[in-house]
């Protein structure tokens, strides 16, 4: 019994009389707990009663302080028990609709020949082998897709949006790097069901990711999610139009309990779990060769339905400015126990500070491809009729090897036959009851005929039909002539690898969905700046970094999805660049060649050509006798390079080399042009700051933009002003340059005069430029027949190499099918030479 604090009788007791500002404050206190007539709500019931409510907001959507709070601990059991039965009812509605997919589904599963069937029809020991073309195309799938989408260095990068400026490139990078870390180091289940999910999807034809943040793990996690584990309505085209998504967990006790006591889910008690698979989850267990044993049997997991629907929740109601409830339903997440239907939480699936109420999406669609309806087609559904075809193909073929080699038939013993009910197996002799004869005609064999040549070819069809489909690029690829035009390799290229493509693409678009939930996940529980370590270094991330300003993308290529497509359009860019190097950056042919074959290191084999740099006069002559180029740089003395570059003209070098003379002027002219833009930026100084400074204000300043766009006028003046400041602008750009073109000519002409008007120099000097052209033609040629020489010897090189892999193809199989005919004489030979042993025994008798 509890102890009651109370005053006994008949004892004296002192009391404590408060003094008046005591009184005054106790009052105060008393009137401001009291309800204020603003915030009570009185409802008159039909019998005349009234209810006051003097605190209505007590469990309004707005009143709680945490907007992610779970809902279910404000909720009666009167109104949670009939939400647990209706979404239970309608996940069961949702999953019994698509019946169809999860049967052919799970039938197609056995196409993939993980377990050896042990067959008795049409006899005891019948092949059971499954054809591997369906096997073969998957993992071919998954290994191609597994490297292009997730490289070692991290599946993200980043553009920026907009005008791109110092901290913008500043911020791509950072997240860049982030994302980067967080996906390859920190989620350490991302690259393994990244993996799994990659083999999934072309069985399946539709995988799903789930990206949230996991507060047991304290962190972002994007969790693999089977086809199965994901039910949507009949009638749902896509996740975002979907009324209902409803995810099957599968938790243990353990981590249920831990979700509890955090406050996660209600601490209520659920009772011993429902032990529940479905019949797609018993035959991957099969297929994996695992099951249930005592412990797992005692100790079954959870089965929890995490419900993404709209709900018109009782106190929780959608209201409008009146304060009045609209009707309308709301994003809602309810987790409820599919043993018992209790529901163990329901949270708000909206932002706090969003009006409309929009819902969040967690879940990102793979499709391998676009099904009729919300899921996608794999390549069970595509070609698991000819995989079937080619597994009894190939079972009827080895079944009729078997029957061939291990003969069986009757034996004469009277006219009976011993267990006629039961059929012959190979190697197999039954005693005949049949009156006496030759011994000849006691023994009956009956007619297996050899493996079909038909029904090897038409297996052959199938097999080659199915892996055309799935893996076309690759055998187009592989089979192209590579001395055939760039044309036809380019189509023969786009034509084999249409459909891989479409679904890389596919894949491309989903991932960048996936990393833009990831991103907000990132917006929304980091701290202001979040430093982090990686190898070699310290780094830090803003979460303001995560805005609108940068766009996340997937690293790869969306219009390259294996290494033989990139190794084969470099090799087709390195041919043209080849066929005509002086309008091609050979460097840069080169170096993506080495990029596709995969090579490391490459600046160490391919060193990357001089950046031009600012050089002297005299270094500068060097380089036009050298044939190097050189350029002019905002900065210098173009005077002094102007009068020395006029100066060596002069020389006899100089005057008999018209290659020398053409890139002196061509640097003389970049001078002029850099002079008179140096001249024009000081000229007109303060108009030209003037409009950056207005263009500045107009990109930083919103007040100024809304004024632009409601007073078209302006807008247009401001682009006038800017238009005639730059027109202006060329225009003495223009007068600078033929002023200064005209005082190079003068000093030209001084130089070009010391010829005086001796005829005979002026005519020698015209036969040397007519020389030098000439030798520089000559040398053009000679480069271009190297050139040609070279082409034609690469390419007789490969015609030969091609020539060598025919003849050695011809070779291996005339030798193939010499050995295979001299087998099968060899064999028809021996059975020839046992019948006649055979027959002889039986003719000569037993031995007496």
């Amino acid at each position: 019994m509890a102890e009651i604090d109370k005053g006994l009788p008949n004892v004296r007791q002192s009391v404590k009389i408060p003094s008046p500002d005591e009184q005054v404050e106790i009052q105060t206190e008393v009137q401001e707990s009291m309800p204020s007539p603003e915030n009570t709500e009185i409802t008159e019931n039909e019998d005349g009663s009234v209810e006051v409510d003097f605190d209505p907001g007590a469990v309004s959507p707005e009143a709680g302080d945490d907007h992610y709070a779970n809902l279910a601990d404000l909720l009666p059991d009167s109104i949670l028990e009939p939400i647990g039965s209706e979404l239970y009812a309608n996940f069961t509605d949702y999953k019994e609709s698509r019946r169809e997919w999860e049967r052919s589904y799970t039938k197609g599963l056995d196409l993939l020949g993980f377990q050896f069937e042990q067959r008795t029809r049409p006899f005891q020991g019948a092949s059971g082998a499954t054809h591997p073309v369906l096997a073969e195309a998957v993992t071919q799938f998954q290994a191609q897709a597994y490297k292009e989408l997730l490289p070692a260095n991290g599946p993200i990068r980043t553009q920026i949006l907009g005008k791109a400026d110092v901290m913008k490139q500043d911020q791509a990078q950072r997240v860049k790097e982030f994302m980067n870390f967080q996906i390859m180091d920190v989620m350490k289940e991302y690259e393994p069901e990244f993996d799994q999910m990659l083999f999934y999807l072309p069985l399946a034809g539709s995988t799903f990711k789930k990206v949230y943040y996991d507060d047991l793990l304290g962190r972002a996690v994007s969790k693999f999610v089977t086809a199965d584990d994901l039910v949507v309505p009949y009638s749902a085209t896509s996740l975002e139009d979907a009324e209902a998504i409803c995810h099957v967990l599968k938790i243990s006790a353990n981590d249920l309990r831990k979700q509890q006591v955090s406050g996660f889910y209600r601490d209520i008690d659920l009772g011993k779990p429902y032990a529940e698979e479905t019949e797609l989850k018993k035959k991957e267990r099969e297929l994996e060769g695992t099951r249930a044993t005592g412990y797992q049997k005692n100790n079954p997991i959870y089965t929890l339905i995490e419900c993404h629907v709209d709900l018109d929740l009782e106190g929780f109601e959608d209201r409008g400015q009146d304060g009045m409830p609209t009707g309308i339903k709301i994003p809602y997440i309810v987790t409820i126990d599919n043993g018992t239907r209790k529901v163990l939480s329901i949270r708000r699936n909206y932002k706090v500070d969003d009006p409309k109420k929009t819902k969040v999406q967690y879940f990102v669609h793979f499709k391998f491809l676009p099904g009729l309806g919300f899921y996608g087609f794999g390549l069970i559904h595509m070609i698991g009729g000819l995989t079937r075809a080619a597994t009894s193909a190939l079972r009827q073929l080895i079944d009729a090897g078997t029957l061939s080699n291990l003969p069986s038939g009757f034996k004469q013993r009277g006219i009976r036959v011993r267990d006629d009910a039961q059929s012959l197996q190979p190697g197999e002799w039954r005693d005949v009851d049949a009156p006496g004869g030759n011994l000849k005609d006691a023994f009956m064999n009956l007619p297996y005929k050899e493996p079909s040549q038909t029904l090897l070819h038409l297996m052959g069809v199938c097999v080659q039909a199915g892996q055309r489909f799935a893996s076309i690029a690759d055998m187009q690829v592989g089979d192209g002539n590579q001395q055939a035009a760039v044309g036809t390799t380019v189509a023969l290229l786009e034509r084999g690898s249409r459909v891989m493509s479409a679904i890389h693409k596919r894949l491309y678009a989903s991932m960048k969905n996936e990393f833009v939930l990831l991103s907000n996940v990132f917006s929304t529980y980091l701290p202001p700046v979040y430093p982090y370590d990686v190898v070699g270094g310290e780094r830090q991330i803003k979460q303001t970094d995560f805005d609108d300003r940068i766009d996340i993308l997937p690293v790869a290529d969306p219009n390259i999805f294996s290494a033989t497509q990139r190794v084969s359009i470099a090799q087709t860019e390195l041919q043209l660049a080849q066929s005509n190097p002086q309008m091609h950056n050979m460097y840069e042919a080169y170096r993506d060649m080495y990029e596709a074959i995969g090579v490391k290191n490459i600046d160490q084999i391919l060193p990357p050509p001089p950046q031009p740099q600012p050089k002297n006069p005299a270094l500068e002559h060097i380089d036009a006798i050298g044939g190097k180029p050189f350029q002019a740089f905002t900065g210098q003395d173009h005077r002094a390079h102007i009068a020395a570059h006029i100066a060596f003209m002069a020389t006899n070098m100089a005057k008999n080399n018209p290659v020398i003379m053409a890139s002196l002027e061509k640097n003389i002219f970049e001078h002029i042009a850099l002079m008179a833009d140096e001249q024009v930026q000081l000229e007109f100084k303060d108009k030209i700051e003037r409009m950056q400074q207005i263009q500045q204000d107009l990109a930083q300043n919103p007040q100024i933009q809304q004024q632009m766009q409601m007073n078209p006028q302006l807008q247009q003046g401001m682009k006038q002003e800017a238009d005639n400041l730059a027109i202006e602008i060329e225009a003495r750009k223009a007068v600078l340059i033929a002023e200064m073109t005209e005082d190079f000519l003068n000093e030209e002409k001084k130089v070009s005069g010391d010829f005086g008007n001796d005829p005979i120099a002026k005519l020698r000097a015209r036969e040397l430029d007519l020389k030098a052209q000439d030798n520089l033609r000559k040398q053009k040629e000679d480069e271009a027949r190297i050139n040609l020489d070279k082409s034609k010897m690469l390419m007789n090189r490969d015609i030969q190499e091609d020539k060598m892999e025919q003849n050695e193809d011809l070779a291996l199989l005339r030798a193939a099918t010499s050995i295979e005919k001299q087998k099968m004489s060899n064999r028809a030979k021996a059975k020839s030479d046992a019948t006649k042993r055979f027959d002889v025994k039986k003719l000569k008798g037993p031995r007496s």
